[in-house]
């Protein structure tokens, strides 16, 4: 199918439903792997680190997941990726020591990348190019839906038996397993036979320097990277506040879900949005007002007022992420969409590991509040890449990227600089 032909609409209904599932399960066993570390006599430090090994396995395999989608099939990674997040929530929740839920903690971290990468994926290849800001806000429903079910049951779950934090963050982790699996029964059938087969013009690869150097890319990963880090760490980092400032799991359980109902509500009217202010304002404005309730996070709120900062942050969070899809989608080389996506999944992942082992740090020495802080700074930066462009889209470089090279010789059209009508049409 050709990339200008859009599928019916029956598919990404199935998408959102998988995703919803699968992200519940993660956005569940996010806060309840912080609570279980606690209980095993975690300081913030430790579950800085624990949180950040998350992202530690995908860090290293985002490309080569990537470069095998651009030239194979998508749907094959979505029920790869439930298993993973399922198994790592389960072993999560028997773990008895700090060590053994780091690891298991990677595991559902890398479970989470091959299902998003390949759903991703899908998305850029069965859309058409005017709907691409349409149906992958409507693919990041399905992540919010989930993050909005995920914290109120693991709070339900967790202060179901108060004093038994060690017991119940366990259940609450075999529950988000369950959850989990659940996805598979809507991973099935997604992606359309005729988009299956890997053309013969797109054996050749694009290199990863090129991609990189392509006007929009690098923006487009910045804000994801900031946006998830922003998300990521409130997830993490709330439950701690919590503690400190004797909020109730269910509680934060509640004002977690708020912050991605607000998420929900802003992907359904982001299309409006987009036509009335345009991407790049729309993206720089965003930014700027959640780099500053990032920061007002840190002051010592009461709890209404921080229901209020966190529904608001949770709107503005919601539009970096369907829009730096379609920035580096629209901006990368056609036959290196998939690698591309997972360089900003890369991105994503290298904030996770860095901003909570970093939020560890900062937590450790300058209290509990200062990590939001640092949160507001790396917003701040993303608004600025926004001002200058990172929202625009379609724009190529005006030479094309060669592919990579073979390994013995040039071909003969590269040595004369003729560039093959195929490549052409790749973006090659």
């Amino acid at each position: 199918m050709s990339d200008n032909q859009e599928p019916g609409r029956g598919w990404l209904l199935r998408l959102v439903i998988a995703f919803s599932f699968a992200q519940a399960a993660v956005s569940m066993a996010r806060p309840a792997v912080s609570y279980r570390a606690l209980a095993l006599g975690a300081d913030e430090r430790a579950v800085g680190v624990i949180a950040g090994v998350y992202a530690l396995l995908p860090l290293f395999a985002a490309v080569p997941l990537g470069r095998r989608t651009d030239h194979g099939r998508c749907a094959p990674l979505l029920p790869v990726g439930v298993v993973l997040i399922s198994g790592g929530c389960a072993l999560s929740g028997v773990a008895g020591s700090l060590p053994a839920m780091a690891a298991f903690s990677g595991v559902m971290g890398l479970g989470h990348l091959c299902f998003v990468i390949g759903a991703q994926s899908l998305v850029a290849r069965q859309s058409a190019p005017d709907q691409q800001d349409r149906n992958f806000g409507h693919f990041t429903i399905g992540a919010s839906l989930g993050q909005l079910i995920g914290p109120v049951a693991a709070g339900w779950l967790i202060s179901a038996r108060d004093g038994e934090l060690d017991r119940t963050s366990a259940l609450a982790l075999v529950v988000a397993a369950v959850v989990g699996a659940v996805s598979l029964t809507s991973t099935w059938r997604l992606e359309h036979r005729r988009d299956c087969a890997p053309a013969p013009e797109r054996a050749d690869r694009v290199p990863v320097g090129g991609i990189l150097r392509t006007r929009g890319v690098p923006a487009g990963i910045f804000i994801s990277l900031a946006v998830l880090s922003a998300t990521d760490i409130l997830t993490a980092y709330l439950p701690v506040v919590g503690e400190h400032r004797g909020i109730a799991p269910a509680t934060v359980g509640v004002l977690l879900s708020l912050r991605a109902a607000a998420t929900v509500a802003c992907r359904l009217v982001m299309t409006p949005m987009i036509r009335l202010f345009g991407r790049t304002a729309l993206l720089t404005v965003t930014c700027l007002i959640a780099a500053l309730l990032c920061a007002a996070v840190a002051l010592p709120l009461p709890v209404a007022a921080l229901a209020v900062v966190l529904s608001v942050l949770g709107f503005c969070l919601g539009v970096g992420q369907p829009l730096s899809m379609t920035t580096v989608v629209q901006a990368a080389p056609d036959s290196a969409r998939s690698t591309a996506l997972a360089l900003r999944l890369t991105g994503n992942r290298l904030g996770q590991v860095a901003a909570p082992a970093a939020a560890g740090l900062i937590a450790g020495v300058a209290g509990v509040g200062a990590p939001f802080l640092t949160l507001g700074a790396l917003l701040l930066g993303a608004a600025g890449l926004s001002l200058r462009g990172g929202g625009r889209t379609g724009q190529r470089p005006r030479r094309p990227l060669r592919p990579a090279r073979k390994e013995r010789g040039e071909r003969p059209e590269a040595r004369t600089g003729q560039i093959p009508e195929a490549a052409r049409r790749d973006g090659g």
